[in-house]
Order: C-alpha cells, then sequence, then structure tokens
C-alpha cells in the first residue's frame, strides 16, 4: 500500500498535481479523448463567460462545480464532451473599473488620455483579470478545454460580431432612429432595461394645474417635467372629462410655454392621482407610445448631462433636482399647488455607475423584435425556411412549455418558463448601440458630410457603410459608438465553435447540449442568445437550459464583496478544505433554481467526507493486501472483477449498491445532483464506513479465508463503484485515490460510468 495513506489527505499538496496530471493527458479535449468516447454522442457546454472585472465569487464556483459535474458524468458514460472556456469584455462594467481607478489614483477622466491610449489601460486591466480567472476556475478542477478558449472581444469573436451585425440589417432587422432610451447622466451612455438597479426611494406626489384657467388638475412626481407636456391624457371611459377630449389649451407654465391637448387613452389609469396624467412624450417610453397614438408633438426639456434645457423658463440651466424644487416654489407662489402627498416609488438607476436614468430621445441604433423578416434556414418547430416571421416569435416557438410542447430548448426548473415567455411578451425593440470606448465598435462607416455620430437621420444626409471590414477610399469615418456587451455574448454558443466559419466543431457540438446558468441571468443572456441563433442559424444555441441559485450566507444575506463580512471567497474555502469540499458543499442541499445557505461550517463538513474516504480506502487497502491485522500469510488478494462466490451478506449487499447506481445514474440524467451527491455522502459515511466496514472487521480477522477473499473483493468492487461514482463530484480526492488502486491503469477521469 502506498506510504501516502498513512498520513490524512492533504489536498494542498495534491490538487495542483492532479489538475497537471489531466491537462497532460489532453482528456479535457475531445479530440484526444479514448476512442470509445470519439465513437459516441457528442455532449457540449459553453462556460458563461465571467466578466474580466475582477475574481471570482461562490456564485461562479457553484457554476463552475455544476457543469463540471456533467461534463465529467458524460464523459465517463462515453460521450464525445466538449467544455468551451472564454471571458467576457463586460465592456460598461470594465470601462466603469477602469474609470474609477484613473479618477481615483490619477484625478483624470478617460478624455485626458484619449481613447487610444485609455483603452490600452482597459486591456492590461482585463488581460491580469482574465489571468486570475483562469487560475481560479483550474483550482475548481474544471475539465475545461482549454485549447478552445475564446474571449468576446478577441479577433474571431469580432468577426463574428461585424458577421451578425451586417446579416441582421441586411434582413431589416437593425435600424438607427429617434426613441426614447434609458441614458445614464453619470456614465453618459445608454443602457439596457436590463442593466436597471431599481431603488426604493420616499418622494413627493404633487396635484396641481398648469394654470389658474387650464380645466383639469394632474399628478406627479416629477413637475420639472411638465415643462415639456404637449398633452393630458385621461381614459376613455372617465365621465369627469369626457367633456375636455379633444380640446387645446395654451399654458404659460413657469415662464415655459405649452399647447397641451386633452387625449383619451387607454393606458391610463383612472385611479391613480387625479385620473389625469401629463403626457412628456420627449421623457417617457409610455408617454411616447401615447404619442404616437394621437400624432403628439414631442419638446426635449432635459439634456444629457440632466439640466433643464434652455425652453424650459425659469428652471433653464438647472439640474433636475433643484429644477423640481423651483417648479414647485412657483406652484406654491402661483397658488397652482392643490396637494402634496408622501409616497415611495422605485428610482431606476445605472447598475454600473448608480446614476439616476433619464429617460431621453436619442438616435441609437436598435434591433427590430416585433419587425417581420423572411428566415434563411429554419430548424426551430413551427417555422418553415423562407416563412415571414418576428424575433419574438422565434424566441416563444424555441422553448417547451404547455401551449408549445415542440419547443426544442427545456428549461429546468420548469416553472422559470412563465417568467421567459412574460419577458418576451414585455419585449420592446432592444437598443444595442452603447457611448463608451470598450467593446465592439459599430461596423458603420460614413462618408463626408457629417461625422456620423448622434447627428440628425444619417441615412438621408451621408453615404453608409455597413460592413465587416472598412471601405475603401478616403473620407470614410466609423461610428463612435460600441455595442451593447450583450450583442456578442448572444453570439457566445456559435462564435466560439468558429462561427461564421462553417467548422467541424459547429457541425459536431451546436445545437449545445446544455446552457447552465444563475436564474437572474435568464433575460439578460438566456433570451438574447435564442434569438440571435434563432435568427443566424434559424436553430436553438442549446437544448437544456439548467439554471442554479444565488448562493447566499447562511443567515440567508446576499453575500457581497464590498461587505467582507457577508463574502465567502471559494479562493479561501479552497485554499482551507480544497476544491472537493467547497463543491460538495456548492451542490449538496440544494436543488436547481433555489437559492442557496452556505456557510464556513458546511465547506469545513466535506472536508471531513474527503478524509472519510481516504480513511475508508487505507482500511480496504489494508486488508487486501494482509497489513491491516499485522498477518504477514495471508495472501495479497488483488481485485478480482469477474469474481463471483459471494457470500449471502455480501449479495445483500451488492444488491443495494446495484440499486443505488441504478437510482443515481436516473438521476444524473435528470439533473438531480443535489440528491445524487447526498445519497452518495449516506452510503459512505453511514453504510459503508459505520456498517458494513465494522462488520468486516471480524471477517477479515477471521480464519474463514473463502470469507476472507469475498469480503475483500465485495470491499475493492464497493471502493471502484464510488469513486467512479463520486468522480464528478469530488474530482480530486477520487482521482488520487484512483492512482493507488488501480496502478498503471487509465485515469479515473476516463473510466466507465458504474453499471449496475
Amino acid at each position: 500500500m502506498n506510504d501516502k495513506f498513512k498520513k490524512p489527505y492533504n489536498p494542498a499538496e495534491t490538487e495542483f498535481l492532479v489538475y497537471k496530471t489531466w491537462e497532460e493527458s489532453k482528456y479535457f479535449n475531445p479530440d484526444h479523448l479514448p476512442e470509445r468516447n470519439q465513437k459516441g454522442e457528442p455532449f457540449s457546454i459553453v462556460l458563461p463567460p465571467p466578466n474580466v472585472t475582477g475574481t471570482l465569487h461562490m456564485g461562479h464556483a457553484a457554476m463552475l462545480a455544476i457543469e463540471d459535474i456533467m461534463i465529467r458524468y458524460k464523459r465517463m458514460q462515453g460521450f464525445k464532451t466538449l467544455w468551451v472556456p472564454g471571458t467576457d469584455h463586460a465592456a460598461i462594467a470594465t470601462q466603469s473599473k477602469v474609470e474609477k481607478e484613473l479618477e481615483k489614483k490619477e484625478g483624470k477622466r478617460r478624455h485626458d488620455l484619449g481613447r487610444e491610449e485609455f483603452l490600452k489601460r482597459v486591456n492590461k486591466f482585463a488581460q491580469d483579470s482574465h489571468d486570475t480567472i483562469v487560475n481560479q476556475v483550474r483550482k475548481m478542477g474544471a475539465s475545461i478545454d482549454w485549447s478552445r478558449e475564446a474571449f468576446t472581444l478577441d479577433e474571431k469573436r469580432t468577426i463574428a460580431v461585424r458577421t451578425a451585425f451586417k446579416s441582421m440589417y441586411d434582413l431589416g432587422l437593425i435600424y438607427r432612429g429617434n426613441r426614447i432610451v434609458n441614458w445614464d447622466p453619470k456614465g453618459q451612455t445608454t443602457i439596457s432595461d436590463d442593466e436597471i438597479v431599481y431603488e426604493e426611494r420616499k418622494a413627493k406626489l404633487y396635484t396641481f394645474k398648469y394654470s389658474k384657467d387650464f380645466p383639469i388638475s394632474i399628478a406627479t412626481t416629477r413637475p420639472e417635467t411638465k415643462v415639456g407636456d404637449t398633452a393630458v391624457a385621461v381614459h376613455p371611459e372617465d365621465e369627469r372629462y369626457k367633456d375636455f377630449v379633444g380640446k387645446e389649451y395654451k399654458a404659460d407654465f413657469a415662464g415655459a410655454q405649452l399647447t397641451i391637448k386633452i387625449v383619451a387613452d387607454e393606458a391610463v389609469d383612472p385611479a391613480f392621482g387625479t385620473g389625469a396624467v401629463g403626457v412628456t412624450p420627449a421623457h417617457s417610453g409610455t408617454d411616447a407610445l401615447i404619442a404616437s397614438r394621437h400624432n403628439l408633438p414631442s419638446v426635449q426639456v432635459i439634456d444629457e448631462f440632466a439640466k433643464m434645457m434652455p425652453n424650459t423658463g425659469i428652471v433653464a440651466g438647472l439640474k433636475v433636482v433643484p429644477a423640481r424644487e423651483a417648479i414647485v416654489k412657483w406652484l406654491e407662489e402661483s397658488g397652482l399647488l392643490e396637494k402634496t402627498e408622501d409616497v415611495t416609488q422605485n428610482i431606476a438607476t445605472a447598475e454600473r455607475t448608480g446614476g439616476v436614468i433619464e429617460p431621453l430621445p436619442k438616435l441609437q441604433w436598435f434591433i427590430g423584435v416585433n419587425t417581420k423578416f423572411k428566415i434563411p434556414h429554419s430548424n426551430i418547430p413551427g417555422i418553415k425556411t423562407g416563412d415571414e416571421v418576428t424575433l419574438k416569435e422565434i424566441m416563444n416557438k424555441a422553448v417547451k412549455s404547455e401551449e408549445n410542447s415542440a419547443g426544442k430548448i427545456e428549461i429546468i426548473p420548469d416553472r422559470f418558463e412563465k417568467v421567459y415567455f412574460n419577458w418576451i411578451e414585455n419585449l420592446h425593440d432592444w437598443c444595442i448601440s452603447r457611448q463608451i470606448w470598450y467593446g465592439h465598435r459599430i461596423p458603420v462607416w460614413y462618408k463626408n458630410k457629417e461625422s456620423g455620430v448622434r447627428s440628425k437621420k444619417l441615412e438621408e444626409s451621408q453615404e453608409i457603410h455597413v460592413g465587416i471590414v472598412a471601405p475603401e477610399g478616403e473620407g470614410w469615418i466609423q461610428d463612435e459608438d460600441t455595442l451593447d456587451t450583450w450583442f456578442s455574448s448572444g453570439l457566445w454558443t456559435f462564435s466560439t465553435l468558429g462561427w461564421p466559419e462553417k467548422t467541424k466543431d459547429l457541425e459536431v457540438f451546436h445545437p449545445t447540449s446544455v446552457l447552465e446558468t444563475g436564474y437572474d441571468i435568464i433575460f439578460f443572456w438566456v433570451a438574447r442568445m435564442i434569438l440571435m441563433t434563432g435568427c443566424l442559424l434559424g436553430d436553438v444555441p442549446f437544448k437544456t437550459v439548467y439554471l442554479h441559485g444565488l448562493v447566499r450566507t447562511a443567515k440567508g444575506e446576499k453575500m457581497s464583496k464590498s461587505k467582507p463580512e457577508t463574502n465567502i471567497d471559494p479562493l479561501d474555502m479552497i485554499a482551507k478544505y480544497g476544491a472537493d469540499a467547497t463543491r460538495l458543499s456548492l451542490i449538496i442541499g440544494t436543488g436547481p433554481g433555489n437559492d442557496m445557505k452556505l456557510s464556513e461550517d458546511k465547506v469545513k463538513g466535506y472536508k471531513n467526507f474527503g478524509n472519510k474516504l481516504w480513511n475508508i480506502t487505507r482500511f480496504i487497502l489494508e486488508s487486501s493486501q494482509g497489513e491491516r491485522y499485522n498477518l504477514p500469510s495471508v495472501p495479497k488478494i488483488e481485485f478480482d472483477p469477474q469474481f463471483k462466490d459471494w457470500t449471502p451478506a455480501e449479495s445483500t449487499y451488492l444488491k443495494n449498491l446495484n440499486d443505488l447506481v441504478t437510482e443515481i445514474t436516473k438521476e444524473m440524467d435528470e439533473y438531480k445532483f443535489y440528491l445524487v451527491g447526498e445519497k452518495l455522502y449516506h452510503y459512505v459515511w453511514h453504510e459503508l464506513a459505520d456498517k458494513i466496514l465494522e462488520e468486516s472487521k471480524s471477517i477479515l480477522n477471521g480464519d474463514n479465508m473463502e470469507a476472507r477473499t469475498a469480503r475483500v473483493q465485495f470491499l475493492l468492487h464497493t471502493l471502484h463503484v464510488i469513486l467512479k461514482a463520486l468522480h464528478p463530484f469530488m474530482p480530486f480526492v477520487t482521482e488520487e485515490i484512483w492512482s493507488s488502486v488501480n496502478t498503471g491503469k487509465s485515469l479515473l477521469i476516463v473510466e466507465e460510468w458504474p453499471k449496475s
């Protein structure tokens, strides 16, 4: 028996060497797997790319543990497995981090450096962060094919992004237009609905009239925007205002000259406030829709820096909050303010900068989700090649549900189907342009007449070129804006496999088998991948979506790196207790879609389990080699996989073990990893260690050689089975034990999954 079993298992001394052995074997790469895997069905996962903004957290660790379990299990079953790694440039998040550091350390802004020098700083930060992340992924034991690593901003992904943009532009799905967008005055860029964080804040609801002779009172929390009103909307069935509908009134509102038309619209809630709503088409998406239905003018009164514009009377030039105070004071002095109420409201803030969002009319690039187009190719149920469809229809038909059992994508747990479909139902055109420097620059060039950046409608005033490379000739200027990060990450499942080239990887491994990610990213990423893949490939990006929950503290609080007392760092846990214990603590006790509570004590408990497995192995090996009871006359018993001379007791134990294998194999196929981990833990600790090994001591110390041989063979067989079954969950310690149990034979990583 190897002397290493005479001392406790030490993850710190073992894990690095085991991972090095795996990498040297090249078994992470499907092209180098054994023959049985080469002939097997493909099974592929793309790693949800961590943002290059720092280090991994426990949520990432849970993701890595779950995905590695899937990959290792399928590899052992004989599948041709591929797990593609990569990182995301995370444009706004990464640029924001560097900008904050630049201002903090040097007192400078990006414009002080210029675009080229600033991007050098960002790229350096991103590379350093990438190197840290890759090291952390390795420490978790992830059996990822590093030879296929991708980055959302590398050269191949740049070609994919530009190809996708041009293809969607040619299909009529990408357009440039003036629409209300979420503008971050602090970050000076548009952001998507998904990047908004709503904060509950105290506010005032003011009820007033525009002028003394105006017939209707309105209520709002933002009186400063009323200098841009062009209408008052009431519900069509509201009898209070029936006689006013269709009439126009002029008002001098705090020095702003308004023309207000009374319109009837079903979007108005007659129970809110006075039942009459001031319509500000330039500063509200809802009001913009009302304005479009009633052909109302739109007047912008707030600029990009959240300041009131020159056409706003007494508040011209003021920031929004002081302007609000000035308007309220004017209303009071004019005798127009009727009521002030304390209310609580959700304020939209930018996730990365914390700036309060201003809805502004901006000239931006959009993807039309309701635009009909002829789909070039379709492998989606219910949609044929050449059909006229919308992106919303593609997203709806791709996913299985009670209404659409033919859909190709299954969501686990299925309760998130409703969340997905509800999000699609409320989806509007996707603004994909950002006014930042880091990211994929929009592949559009303009010629001569104007700069091509946020001017009037460019298609009418300039020559425009949309393409993968810059146009030839002089005078062309590329659009200054960059693309939303989710545009490039929406291509992730197929751009990582070589698209737009028709590669072997793309042919073999796409659609990918599973997308495993947190349930909080279903809108940001999952839905956008379905949209982009359906449009560009006419297929789904994956067959199954497995959603895990958030990792919380033992008290159920959200972990935060900014609050060290609430945060558990995966690297700290790995250093203290090993990757196997860290992985198991993130799996057992929590099903898909549920948040998990984690404490250091839980991780420590699974370190003890690893030690238990180590000690069980020592007992079995000592017993097989005659060392356990210092009986030199007892011959060494080699494992015989064909052994059949079982006693009745071993036959019963074998049946129980076989039943367990059948049970857990079914549950592995059903993605019930939390149950499998729990059952294996219980079997090893309580059935094998507490019961079977204790009973075995008298047999192994007895004179009956046949009984002793049968028991040793059973113990060796059981050890083989549990090492294989535990390997996806605890790869390091099982591989290390296997190297001693099966000296000179294949690595456990490519052994066959146990069979009954």
